[in-house]
């Protein structure tokens, strides 16, 4: 049997331990063969392909990205998308498909399985917004970085008397943003499940100044303050429809500074949060997807993703999977007012 895999959409700490895991049971365990295709979803559509067995795992769990590339190449936007995927898929005469990706890349995959693709797919994106999974590989190490980020930036925010707004990833969830802002003790934490209120913003700040304390803002980059008192934003997009982010802390930090007369500072922690060594949380949870990835190939169970549920590594639709994103409870969001201001 030949199974390919591929890894679609943002890189992220942790896939090349899923890659690891599934070539290194699939191998030994079922004796199957392995065909990389290229840089996400393109590969199959454009019979971009790599040899991928034990020799290219060989020394990759402590990597960051992925060997295989990645894109956020959309078949479904593509004339005879579909058609040319299933088209290569036999032309190498591929049995079944492993997609590791978030949303979108598991959005592609739900289709295609429509389509009569046999397809199983692994959780992955550093923002842990994707439905049916307690978590996803790369999150922990996204909110470690973060973390590390805002406690340095805490010493040269007293040295200065000054605001520090550190921006974030998160289009959609807050879960970066709300972790790492509660790790790293920030005073004030937006995400994008809550407009925000300028007001209430500088009124936190002031209220730390007043304490002799310079306040951390985190802010995830897909936070929006209250109608009325919008941004000026990008409105182009990429090829899944999403509107390509930028600029929130640097909005942020001038109508502090505007507002309230402090000085404000902007640090952009950006693609920094997706690259480097996963964390040891994060190769253990992808090298266990990688191996129950492989096993629901064995088991014919395409259409499923694995997932976490609690401690168990259980299977779930894809459809379910990506039906809609998970995103923060506001009940959740509001344990952590205490620390605000």
């Amino acid at each position: 049997m030949r199974i390919g895999v591929l890894t679609g959409g943002g890189d992220c700490p942790g896939l090349n331990a899923v890659i690891r895991g599934i070539v290194r049971k699939g191998t030994q365990l079922y004796d199957y063969d392995f065909l990389g295709f290229r840089d996400g979803w393109r590969g199959p559509l454009e019979a971009a392909t790599t040899p991928l067995g034990i020799p290219e795992v060989r020394g990759i769990l402590p990597l960051g990205g992925t060997i295989l590339g990645s894109s956020r190449t959309n078949p479904l936007k593509v004339v005879d998308g579909i058609r040319r995927v299933k088209e290569n898929l036999d032309k190498y005469e591929v049995d079944a498909l492993i997609a590791i990706g978030g949303e979108d890349t598991l959005g592609v995959a739900a289709t295609l399985h429509e389509h009569g693709v046999n397809v199983v797919g692994v959780p992955k994106t550093i923002d842990n917004d994707l439905n049916a999974t307690d978590y996803t590989f790369g999150f922990d190490t996204a909110v470690n970085i973060a973390t590390e980020a805002i406690d340095r930036l805490h010493t040269t925010a007293e040295s200065h008397k000054r605001v520090l707004v550190i921006e974030v990833m998160g289009r959609h969830a807050g879960w970066i943003a709300l972790h790492s802002g509660i790790a790293g003790g920030a005073n004030v934490i937006l995400i994008p499940e809550q407009r925000f209120d300028m007001d209430r913003v500088c009124a936190w700040v002031e209220q730390r100044f007043r304490i002799n304390y310079a306040p951390i803002v985190v802010v995830a980059e897909g936070a929006m303050p209250l109608e009325g008192q919008m941004m000026v934003k990008d409105d182009s997009r990429d090829a899944f429809g999403h509107v390509r982010l930028a600029g929130i802390g640097e909005w942020l930090a001038h109508e502090i500074e505007a507002r309230t007369g402090k000085e404000a500072r902007t640090t952009v922690l950006g693609h920094i949060q997706r690259g480097g060594t996963p964390s040891a949380f994060d190769r253990w949870l992808a090298t266990r997807f990688g191996l129950h990835a492989v096993d629901a190939v064995h088991d014919e169970d395409f259409g499923t993703m694995v997932a976490l549920r609690g401690t168990d590594i259980v299977r779930v639709p894809l459809a379910e999977a990506t039906v809609r994103i998970k995103t923060v409870d506001p009940a959740l969001y509001a344990e952590f007012d205490v620390f605000f201001g």
